[in-house]
């Protein structure tokens, strides 16, 4: 994370110092269009690219550390590795499943979602009373052993 952190510092700090170098040229040249305006307006663009592409890398960054973040909480509560809130699965009555459950289901949901984005599935339409169809030769249930009893 430090690195991330240096990196997009780094080039924040080169996009400014390219900003400050293209007010001083300009200033230099009296507003006249030269070759250092020219340079250093050249050198400011590929500083904004790169501070653009660090502020990418720390978003995706961030948005990995989320969803491992979540994903572990999901895992922690679902198997009861982790204390419940209060009032959190706790009085449901749900028992835990295992990792390996959790993980075949999430599994089988990206695959049903891959499958609607490629059109490939069939989604409920407005005249069909909301009811979902599914391929019948890839049934949800065969997917997982303890569904399929």
């Amino acid at each position: 994370m430090d690195a991330t952190v240096d990196s997009l510092s780094s080039a924040y700090q080169d996009f400014v110092a390219a900003a400050a170098a293209v007010i001083e040229a300009k200033e230099q040249s009296s507003g006249q269009k030269t070759a250092a305006t020219d340079a250093a307006l050249e050198n400011f663009k590929q500083r904004w690219e790169l501070f653009r592409v660090s502020c990418d890398q720390a978003e995706e960054f961030v948005e990995s550390l989320k969803q491992r973040i979540g994903s572990e909480c999901l895992v922690d509560e679902a198997t009861g590795a982790a204390p419940a809130s209060p009032g959190y699965l706790a009085g449901s009555g749900i028992p835990p499943i295992s990792a390996v459950r959790l993980e075949q289901m999430s599994k089988a949901v990206r695959w049903l979602v891959i499958e609607l984005q490629h059109g490939s599935g069939a989604v409920a339409g407005v005249g069909d009373g909301g009811a979902a169809h599914h391929n019948s030769s890839a049934p949800f249930d065969a997917r997982f052993s303890d569904d399929a009893q």
